[in-house]
C-alpha cells in the first residue's frame, strides 16, 4: 500500500508497541577497558597460554582478532553497510535487519504482529513450509489462497488474495515467496503492486531467498519498492547465492519503524561475531563479484545442461515454473501423460537409499504432483544426476 495509508501502530501488537527493549552493554560502548558486561577479560580460554610457576597458575591472555570474549555488535552495523552496496536501492542501515537465518525473521514478524489465538497469516501454496510451522507454533491462524498452478504458472491469484486479506481483519501478514520454493518462479511485479495497493492494512512480506538467481531480463529484487510502500518487508539470505548456509544469516529490508520493532523483540546478541565476520568478507566488492560469477555458472548449468538433459529422460513430462532459482522442479508422468507420484517416489527412494544421491520429493505439494525438486549442483554432480536418473528410470 502507498506509504501514506499504512499505519504501523495498527499492525504491531499492543504489547510490542509498549515494549521497552532490553538495552545491552554494547549498545552504549564498544571500546576502552570494558568491564560492563561480565565478559571474560582473559579472552577465549581455549586460546590462552597456561603455565605453573611455583605452584601458582599463570594465564597469559592471547590476542584474538575477532575478540570472541566480547559480545558481538548487536546491530551488525558494518555488515548492514555492505548490504547497502549489494542492494543500492535501500536507503539506510536503519532499513536493514539481521537475523539468525530467515527463519528467525519469519518467527519475529509473526510474533510482533499476530495475537495468538486471534490473528492470522495468509500464505499462497505451494510455498515455503516454515510460514505454516511458525504460525502453528505461535497459535496463529493460517489462510490459504493457492497460486495459479495450471501449466506450471505458479503466479498469484491476485483477486483472491486481495479478497481474503481485506475481507478478514484477523489477517496481519501476507507471505509472498518470489522466486517461490518449490516453484522456482518469480512473481509478476504488477501482481505484487496490486496487492500492495489493495488497501490491506497489514504487512506484505516478499521472501527473496533465491532472488540472485533470477536473470536480469526476468526481474529483480522488490527491495527497491520499500521506499514506495512502507507496508512492504523483503527477506533475503546469505545461504543461497553466497553459499553460506552454515553461518545462518538472514536479511530483512523494510521501513525504519518495522525494523525498529523487530530490533526491540529480538534477542540482544543473536547474530554471532563469527557470522558477522564471514558475512562482512562475503559482502566485500571481491566477495560480491565472486558470488555473481558463481551464480552465472549455476545459471548456465541449470539452463544449458540440467533442464535439457532432464527433458530427454523417459517419464519426465515437464520442468515446471520459471526456473528462477538454483533448483528445478521436474515432473514425472505415466504412460498416459498423467503426473505420477508413484514414479517420482520410486526415483527419489531408489536414488536416496541405494545410489547415494539425494533430491527432494515434492509430489504432496499443491500443483506439484509427480514432482522432484533438484538443486543445481556442480557440473560433475549434474552429470551424475542425469546418469543415475536414466539408470533408475530404465529399470522395470
Amino acid at each position: 500500500m502507498p506509504v501514506s495509508s499504512f499505519d504501523i501502530t495498527r499492525v504491531i501488537r499492543p504489547n510490542i508497541l509498549r515494549l521497552e527493549p532490553y538495552r545491552c552493554a554494547r549498545d552504549d560502548f564498544s571500546e576502552g577497558v570494558l568491564l560492563d558486561a561480565n565478559e571474560n577479560s582473559y579472552g577465549p580460554a581455549y586460546k590462552s597460554n597456561i603455565s605453573c610457576d611455583n605452584g601458582q597458575i599463570r594465564v597469559e591472555p592471547q590476542a584474538d582478532r575477532l575478540q570472541l570474549h566480547r559480545y558481538p555488535d548487536p546491530k551488525g552495523y558494518e555488515v548492514k553497510q555492505r548490504i547497502l552496496k549489494l542492494r543500492p536501492s535501500v536507503g539506510s542501515v536503519d532499513n536493514v535487519f539481521l537475523g539468525v537465518g530467515s527463519d528467525e525473521i519469519i518467527d519475529l514478524i509473526v510474533r510482533i504482529t499476530c495475537q495468538p489465538g486471534r490473528d492470522s497469516i495468509l500464505i499462497t501454496p505451494p510455498t515455503y513450509g516454515m510460514y505454516k510451522v511458525v504460525a502453528s507454533i505461535n497459535d496463529v491462524g493460517i489462510v490459504k489462497v493457492p497460486l495459479i498452478v495450471e501449466d506450471g504458472a505458479f503466479q498469484l491469484d491476485v483477486d483472491a488474495v486481495i479478497a481474503a486479506a481485506t475481507g478478514d481483519s484477523a489477517v496481519k501478514v501476507i507471505w509472498l515467496c518470489s522466486p517461490g520454493n518449490p516453484t522456482g518462479t518469480i512473481l509478476r511485479e504488477a501482481d505484487v503492486r496490486r496487492v500492495l495497493d489493495s488497501g490491506f492494512g497489514g504487512v506484505v512480506v516478499v521472501d527473496e531467498a533465491y532472488v540472485d538467481f533470477v536473470r536480469a531480463e526476468r526481474g529483480g529484487s522488490y527491495a527497491r519498492l520499500v521506499a514506495e510502500y512502507s507496508g512492504l518487508f523483503v527477506m533475503q539470505t546469505m545461504s543461497k547465492s553466497f553459499g553460506l548456509a552454515g553461518i545462518r544469516l538472514g536479511v530483512g529490508i523494510g521501513g525504519r519503524e518495522m525494523v525498529s520493532y523487530l530490533n526491540r523483540a529480538k534477542a540482544p546478541y543473536s547474530v554471532s561475531s563469527l557470522t558477522l565476520d564471514v558475512a562482512k568478507d562475503a559482502l566485500s566488492d571481491e566477495g560480491i563479484q565472486k558470488m555473481r560469477n558463481i551464480v552465472t555458472s549455476l545459471q548456465a548449468q541449470r539452463d544449458g545442461f540440467l533442464i535439457p538433459k532432464l527433458l530427454q529422460l523417459p517419464s519426465v513430462g515437464a520442468i515446471l515454473g520459471g526456473n528462477d532459482a538454483n533448483f528445478v522442479l521436474c515432473r514425472f508422468v505415466d504412460s498416459n501423460g498423467n503426473a505420477s507420484n508413484e514414479i517420482a517416489l520410486r526415483v527419489y527412494t531408489e536414488m536416496a537409499q541405494n545410489r547415494g544421491l539425494v533430491v527432494r520429493y515434492r509430489g504432496s505439494d499443491y500443483g506439484c504432483e509427480g514432482c522432484l525438486r533438484l538443486t543445481v549442483g556442480t557440473a560433475d554432480e549434474n552429470k551424475l544426476v542425469i546418469e543415475t536418473m536414466r539408470s533408475v528410470l530404465s529399470e522395470d
